[in-house]
């Protein structure tokens, strides 16, 4: 039986992302980066929303409170109910048309946020973690898009995309924290759309959202190709699991791009949707810094 995907947001969102349950709210947090915007649904489906003063493209919750996130102008502390977005880094300042775009915390704690070119046009993207009060640290550099990255339950595994190529690399992290043999996991072809955000669950199999593809897939940690969710939207942007006991499966979505004939077919693109696929996820990791 196909597994049931509702609406559970009907926000319109222009770029929706980024999807974190935040526990000690009992809430789902998302953004809009191209709508400056972010949103909160608790467990009880009461939305709320703040308007941005800048492009969000991720949000993680800190131990201390608040979030740490990618915006447009770097590495920032944000309180949304507040009106705070403080940068702390800004390490692409010498690249004006860059933006920091998914960005997700590790099991030790580090914030991993990835740049792209905003045009989507040049290869300036670059993969940085950020751990306690040091400076971001770049991985990885010459993505076109830059997505992700999700990380395996014991952390020695971190999956990052490169969405414009339609590739999954993987990467092996260290008992030092360090990152190594970053290799090719997924490689997607014409047709299949274009792997966007990401989230692993208690299994450790890969949930992945496909930009133009119209689901959400599940892979192994071996790469097999396991399990399709259906979209009622052409663009599912990430998905996160949530709820009190993490069985639920949210996937953010977009609206932007679409012409009138496929908003008609779509008329809640860029909302946020839910399912129960019948596994669990992990907790997330709040920023230690």
């Amino acid at each position: 039986m196909p597994i049931e995907v509702q609406c559970v947001a009907d926000v319109h969102a222009v770029l929706g992302e980024g999807p974190v349950w935040v526990a000690r709210e009992n809430a789902l947090y998302w953004v809009d980066i191209k709508g400056r915007r972010i949103f909160r649904l608790t467990g009880d489906r009461e939305l709320t929303s703040w308007e941005t003063p800048l492009r969000v493209g991720s949000l993680a919750p800190c131990a201390n409170g608040g979030f740490i996130g990618g915006t447009e102008d770097g590495i920032a502390l944000i309180d949304p109910a507040a009106g705070r977005y403080d940068i702390l880094h800004d390490p692409e300042a010498h690249l004006p048309d860059n933006r920091f775009n998914d960005g997700k915390v590790d099991r030790r704690g580090r914030f991993w946020a990835g740049s792209m070119d905003d045009r989507e046009a040049a290869a300036t993207g670059t993969l940085y973690v950020l751990g306690g009060d040091s400076a971001p640290v770049p991985i990885d550099r010459e993505y076109q898009v830059t997505n992700g990255p999700a990380f395996s339950p014991a952390g020695n595994v971190m999956y990052h995309n490169d969405s414009a190529r339609a590739v999954t690399y993987a990467f092996d992290i260290g008992a030092d924290g360090g990152v190594a043999n970053r290799r090719s996991f997924l490689q997607f072809g014409p047709g299949e759309g274009y792997p966007d955000g990401m989230t692993v669950d208690a299994e450790g199999c890969l949930w992945v959202a496909f930009w133009d593809g119209w689901c959400v897939r599940r892979y192994s940690p071996g790469g097999a190709w396991l399990e399709t969710i259906r979209t009622p939207v052409a663009r599912p942007t990430s998905c996160a699991f949530g709820g009190p006991n993490f069985e639920n499966l949210y996937i953010t979505s977009a609206s932007i791009g679409l012409d009138a004939e496929a908003r008609v077919m779509q008329p809640n693109a860029g909302g946020l949707f839910m399912c129960v696929p019948g596994v669990r996820g992990l907790p997330d990791i709040p920023f230690a810094g």
